[in-house]
């Protein structure tokens, strides 16, 4: 799939042409004509405006006042995209590229004298039905996404002041995120909200045992570890997982899925365990078995193939290469990548399209959810494809 190589590029130089700035599924509280109300103070109507911007297929964001900003999860994404491309190709300026959006990451930092550790959150401010998050108020997903980044990229270039930057978020996690409630042991999506959420709290699990092992600070190891059990101890006999605890979480979807899968996999490799074998095994064969077409469509929903989403697509290829990575499972992946091409892609613009439904089509472009996440599995794809290839002959 050479082409692909080509169609990666091409997507690359879209994102380079914006630099690297867009729209985002989330972003229409940034709206300046929003924001000039005093409806704004209302969560009800905040919440109404961001699904409004969520779900209409019309862009209404230039209407609504809402600039297009960069989101450093998907800086995050677009950097291991790069160092994915350079450990296939050697290319240097890729790591130049990605070294200048690390510095950025850096400066974007949530505030160190409230936090005290490497975190980040999003550009926006966040309405969700729990709970209200304003712009740069640290996630667990963000950061630990971003963490991830500046390692790969730190390793690679011996730039220490990003591995100390990516180790040092586990040790924000850890402090401000680790969360005793209803029974359970979890890292919190934010700092004091009492949600689980298994995907938020397996993300954590997984980067403060793998920064723990490279700090070796076993009791953070531990603390990981008692977490991704709580998730172990929940998961469904068919290998399933409920997105939450919450009474609207009660549903299962295939990119958070594969989060959890790829979560437990990168702890169990970080702290070289063989405590979660038999629930990776478990939960990955439900999730191929579960959340794909027999042509390689990726369904959202368990019991749903609607909305088509590159999301989806893209989470499938990090799941089925990493967790599986055998020669199935890549022959496999290449059949959901075809199929992402040929239902997501448009030619016309070499970028992805955002959703489709059963009636319609949004094409709107969103950086972060959508462009910067089929980069990265992409050009992840490109690389696992070359080593496999090489380790073959």
């Amino acid at each position: 799939m050479d082409s692909l190589i080509l169609l990666n590029f091409r997507l690359l130089n879209k994102l380079r042409e914006e630099d690297f700035a867009g729209f985002d599924p989330f972003d229409s509280l940034n709206s300046r004509l929003l924001s000039a109300t005093p409806f704004y103070k209302n969560s009800f109507i905040r919440l109404a405006w961001l699904q409004l911007g969520k779900r209409s297929p019309i862009n209404l964001r230039p209407l609504l006042g809402v600039p297009r900003r960069r989101n450093p999860k998907g800086i995050g994404l677009v950097i291991s995209g790069l160092v994915n491309d350079y450990h296939r190709t050697g290319q240097g300026e890729l790591l130049a590229e990605a070294s200048e959006l690390a510095q950025w990451l850096l400066e974007e930092r949530s505030n160190l004298d409230e936090w005290g550790h490497s975190c980040w959150g999003y550009h926006f401010d966040w309405q969700a039905r729990a709970f209200y998050v304003p712009a740069g108020k640290p996630n667990i997903i963000t950061t630990c996404y971003v963490a991830r980044a500046l390692f790969e990229l730190g390793k690679v270039t011996g730039n220490e002041s990003f591995v100390a930057a990516s180790l040092d978020a586990a040790r924000f996690i850890s402090r401000h995120l680790y969360t005793e409630a209803d029974g359970r042991c979890f890292y919190a999506y934010i700092p004091g909200e009492s949600a689980f959420v298994h995907n938020a709290s397996l993300w954590g699990a997984a980067w403060c045992g793998f920064a723990g092992k490279a700090l070796e600070d076993e009791t953070l190891v531990e603390q990981a570890l008692e977490v991704a059990r709580q998730s172990v101890r929940e998961q469904l006999d068919d290998g399933s997982w409920v997105y939450g605890a919450r009474h609207h979480h009660q549903f299962k979807d295939g990119f958070h899925t594969g989060y959890n899968l790829e979560a437990l996999n990168l702890l169990r490799e970080a702290v070289q365990t063989d405590e979660f074998d038999e629930c990776i095994a478990k939960g990955y064969r439900h999730y191929v078995e579960t959340f794909f077409e027999p042509d390689g469509t990726a369904k959202y929903y368990d019991n749903s193939l609607y909305p088509l989403d590159m999301h989806s697509f893209a989470q499938a290829i990090f799941t089925l290469l990493k967790v599986g990575g055998r020669a199935e499972d890549l022959a496999f992946c290449e059949k959901v990548i075809q199929r992402a091409i040929e239902l997501m892609y448009r030619p016309s613009t070499g970028l992805f399209i955002y959703q489709k439904t059963r009636h319609l089509t949004n094409r709107i472009n969103y950086m972060r959810w959508t462009q910067a996440w089929a980069y990265c599995s992409f050009s992840f794809y490109n690389r696992f494809r070359a080593e496999f290839e090489h380790a073959s002959n």
